[in-house]
Formats: C-alpha cells, structure tokens, sequence
C-alpha cells in the first residue's frame, strides 16, 4: 500500500512516518495535492496554522484533494489535518476542503493552547478504531477545534475546562481527529495501525 502525507511545509513529520512505517505500507511525503492524491490513503498532518495549510493547497489542488476524498480515497486528518477538513476556521486562510460541514473556532477556555492528556469520551455509535485500540486517553495540542453542523459525525468527543468539542469525526472513509495518535503512546501508535488494516480492508 502507498501512504501520502500531505505537508504544508509547517512540521517535523518524522514521529508520523516512523508511526506509520510498517511491512507493506510505502510512505511517501508530497507537497503537490494532485501527486498525493494518487496513493492508495492520505494523512493531512497535525502541525502549523490554517492559513498556512490552506495556502499551500491552492484553489487548484483544494479542488483535487476535495474530488478525491469525496469519492473514497481513505483519509486521515491530524489535529490540523482534521481542521482541514472544514469548512473556514476562524484563524483565517483560504476555504478548507469542505469535506464535513463546519467551521474552526477558538477554544472557548482561559488556558490556551490546550497541551497534554486528555480523555475521549464516546459519540455517536462505537468506533472501530477506538475499540481496536483501545485509545481512551490522548495527547492534545491545540488551540482551535472543530465545530460540526451535524453532530451524528461525532465519533469521540473531549473537554477542555469548560468547552467540550469533537475529538474524533467520521464521513464515508475519512477520519479526523483533533489529538495527536503518534504522540499518544502505546495505544496512540495502536490506534494509526488499526486505521491502516481498515484502509486495507
């Protein structure tokens, strides 16, 4: 199987790739949209800033990247990568891929950015990937999350202080999550392998 991680150009991807790097998964990095959207599974990345991830995607290849999610090519979003997904976020940038209806809001706490552990707490149904893995606790770093207009796409949801947002979103064969899997340790790495087997499936 050939694994694209799309960069932005805003982060070490090394602990991503080591996470995924496994007998029969070939992981390449991409910077052109049209070029990673060949591979057989996509993982748009957990680090750097809206703005900055929806410039490096341009007009042209949204568009491409928006197509090729849409009509089944198996999707993970990290952290920014799930943020991605959305529709706009109040960071500013360019449109995201619009893949789930929604916008990218603030924290609504007094600690920001939130940073370290935190608990998923379950959403719509049982997700196979959380029971596989058995991924209850994970590593969060972040500032802005997500905000679905149909919550029924809520998989895992978490809280910080106050503010309880989406943890974990599904739609067809595309995956958010708003933590960080290959941050979160054993079970964190449990959880990436167990995304593969379904994407191999």
């Amino acid at each position: 199987m050939k694994l694209s991680i799309f960069d932005y150009g805003a982060g070490n991807l090394h602990s991503l790739i080591k996470t995924l790097e496994r007998p029969g998964v070939t992981v390449q990095v991409d910077t052109d949209p049209a070029v990673a959207v060949t591979a057989d599974a996509l993982v748009l990345p957990g680090v750097g800033a809206f703005p900055a991830a929806t410039r490096a995607l341009g007009n042209e290849g949204r568009a491409v990247m928006q197509s090729a999610i849409r009509a089944g090519l198996p999707t993970l979003g990290i952290c920014l990568g799930m943020q991605v997904l959305f529709d706009a976020s109040d960071e500013g940038g360019d449109e995201g891929l619009g893949i789930i209806t929604g916008r990218v809001e603030r924290l609504h706490a007094a600690r920001v950015p939130q940073i370290g552990w935190n608990q998923l707490e379950p959403g719509a149904g049982n997700d196979t990937l959380l029971d596989a893995s058995g991924l209850r606790i994970a590593y969060f770093a972040n500032s802005f999350v997500c905000r679905p207009a149909d919550h029924h796409t809520v998989t895992a949801w978490s809280t910080h202080e106050q503010d309880r947002f989406p943890a974990m979103v599904r739609v067809g064969r595309c995956t958010g999550v708003q933590f960080h899997p290959e941050k979160s340790s054993t079970a964190g790495v449990s959880f990436m392998h167990a995304w593969l087997r379904e994407v191999q499936a």
